[in-house]
């Protein structure tokens, strides 16, 4: 049977003091709502209405980017919960005429998992109830409506606001996160009065409306936290950071102290892959076995093989193979490919570049948009010039080259297979195969020079 969804997004953040919508807020790097799709389409549910509000086009211009095919309705004013849904009623009826089911919940609550979401829709379609609950139990309620309960059986969810001295005590919460029958809701949507403290329509109203209705117990409780604040959010984030680092290491990770590490949630790690003191890595990262990572390293949107060594590394859209090292003080830019056995040293920037097999870039050296061969070597303080101020151009080193300390390599260049260039050279034309390749102007040496004497004399 087909499942539909409509997210919450429509929360502009104003507590969070941001320019940009609450959704799109953080949590290890990645937007809450984001945690929220992922989670939905994880456990089966594709047809996805998304709720929108004020900062709107951010909130489109994420799903596009995402490419998600979502149907989108906005809320013009924030009349509550309720009143958001029922935004939607296009998508709504449409799913009742298909007689299926509706997961409604929260795009700022990252940690809804989708073993919660697909527990409760078996619940829901075992109860045959018109809505389903899901709750979480916390040790502080606060702020949370409350599951409240007659002589044991479910009957309606009352807000903190309008909570009474004895349901404030009540511990067990709405997490925000439901199941309907789309044609109950649609229904439900309809008899839903805003006679409360805040005088919204609440969503939680169609629990006591509805005919039938269950809930469904979350044994993760952190499914119902969310962030109201830039402190809240930090929170999050630190629960979410810790979750993940004793999830890496569950899978046979080191991380021999925690101080300063920051892992991205959809980074993986290989077994005996130690990582060093602060070290942050995010993006679609994912590194090998045994290799050693940090300290003080910055990774994003990389592709590590096994056994490398990154020590004071930033990288970003790169890929390291098997076996290689670099640092300290390495940059390594976009588009740069670090192939097997390369040895990158102290302040070496590499920018959209091939590195070959076994080649070596010991120290201070700069290689942008290069094709490196295999086992060349390059000498202290070289230089690729790529770029003339209006074109970049591509330099070509060929196998077992070796170029000179301080080498400039005027691009568009290519040095041959097993060719030298001499220290101090600057090359502007193709140097053959096995060719050595000087370009010094001839010293001049000027005696008694007046400047040098002046200095010695102030001395």
């Amino acid at each position: 049977m087909e499942k539909y969804c409509v997210i919450l997004a429509a929360g502009d953040g104003k507590r969070m003091k941001s320019e940009k919508p609450k959704v799109l807020c953080e949590v290890l790097f990645y937007p809450m709502l984001g945690w929220v799709l992922d989670s939905v389409k994880q456990s089966g549910t594709e047809n996805i209405a998304v709720i929108v509000g004020a900062h709107k086009e951010q909130v489109i211009s994420y799903l596009e980017k995402r490419g998600e095919a979502c149907e989108i309705f906005e809320q013009n004013e924030r009349l509550g919960t309720a009143h958001a849904v029922m935004q939607a009623m296009p998508f709504l009826k449409k799913a009742a005429e298909e007689n299926a089911d509706v997961l409604v919940l929260c795009g700022d609550a990252p940690f809804v998992d989708s073993g919660t979401i697909s527990g409760a829709y078996d619940c829901h379609r075992a109860s045959k109830a018109e809505v389903t609950v899901v709750s979480a139990t916390l040790d502080n309620p606060t702020g949370y409506g409350r599951i409240v309960r007659e002589n044991g059986e479910f009957c309606g969810i009352t807000e903190q606001k309008d909570c009474t001295n004895g349901q404030r005590l009540i511990k067990e919460i709405n997490s925000g996160v439901y199941w309907f029958k789309a044609a109950a809701l649609c229904e439900l949507l309809t008899r839903v009065e805003n006679k409360n403290a805040a005088g919204e329509y609440y969503l939680t109203d169609t629990a006591a409306l509805a005919r039938s209705k269950t809930v469904y117990s979350a044994e993760n409780s952190d499914i119902a936290l969310g962030a109201n604040s830039r402190a809240q959010l930090a929170e999050l984030n630190i629960l979410a950071r810790n979750a993940k680092l004793a999830s890496l290491m569950d899978g046979g990770a080191e991380i021999p102290l925690a101080d300063g590490i920051i892992i991205g949630k959809d980074v993986k790690v290989g077994c005996d892959t130690v990582i060093l003191p602060n070290t942050i890595i995010k993006g679609n990262t994912e590194i090998g076995k045994g290799c050693e990572i940090g300290p003080n390293s910055f990774i994003t949107d990389c592709r590590i093989g096994d056994r490398v060594t990154l020590d004071n590394v930033r990288a970003s859209e790169s890929v390291i193979d098997s076996g290689a090292k670099a640092g300290p003080f390495v940059h390594l830019r976009p588009g740069t490919h670090l192939h097997s056995g390369v040895k990158i040293g102290d302040f070496v920037e590499v920018k959209n570049s091939e590195v070959g097999i076994n080649t070596c870039i010991a120290h201070l050296t700069y290689i942008g948009d290069s094709d490196v061969g295999k086992g060349v070597n390059f000498g202290c303080g070289c230089v690729t010039a790529n770029y003339d101020g209006i074109r970049k151009y591509r330099t070509q080193i060929g196998d077992n080259a070796f170029i000179g300390c301080n080498t400039n390599l005027i691009a568009p260049v290519r040095i041959g297979d097993n060719a030298t260039t001499a220290a101090g050279s600057t090359i502007t034309h193709n140097v053959p195969d096995n060719a050595l390749a000087v370009e010094r102007g001839k010293q001049k040496n000027l005696e008694n020079w007046e400047k040098n004497n002046l200095r010695i004399k102030k001395a």
